[in-house]
């Protein structure tokens, strides 16, 4: 069996922020600017999963899917919009869901949340 790496975890939630198994690598819980509009809490999602990239050696053009979690799905042309403006042509797989997002911001605090899957050969 390969050797499994996880990486920022997180002992509270009880959770790995990247987990490295197998040649892929699986982030999860990315998000950011919570409580701001929702392009910008897209965008900030991005950036931190560029972040957990960065801590196995990866950028943006590993990833290989991505699953989107909106508390409102018809938001998704500004998710389109993002990924047009970040992944250069590059575009990984995706799924989009809508959910209620169990987090003490409530309908005014997280809007967004993004899942990725990246590939490391």
């Amino acid at each position: 069996m390969s050797v499994i790496n996880r990486l920022d975890v997180n002992e509270d939630w009880a959770h790995a922020g990247v987990v490295e198994a197998g040649g892929f690598a699986f982030l999860s819980y990315c998000v950011g600017n919570i409580g701001q509009p929702i392009e910008a809490q897209i965008n900030g999602a991005v950036d931190h999963l560029e972040k957990r990239l960065e801590l196995i050696g990866l950028n943006l053009e590993a990833v290989v899917k991505i699953d989107c979690l909106f508390r409102d799905i018809w938001d998704i042309p500004l998710l389109e919009k993002v990924l047009k403006e970040r992944f250069n042509h590059k575009y990984p797989a995706r799924k989009s869901f809508q959910t209620e997002f169990a987090h003490r911001g409530g309908q005014e605090g997280l809007l967004f949340q993004l899942d990725a899957i990246a590939f490391k050969g």
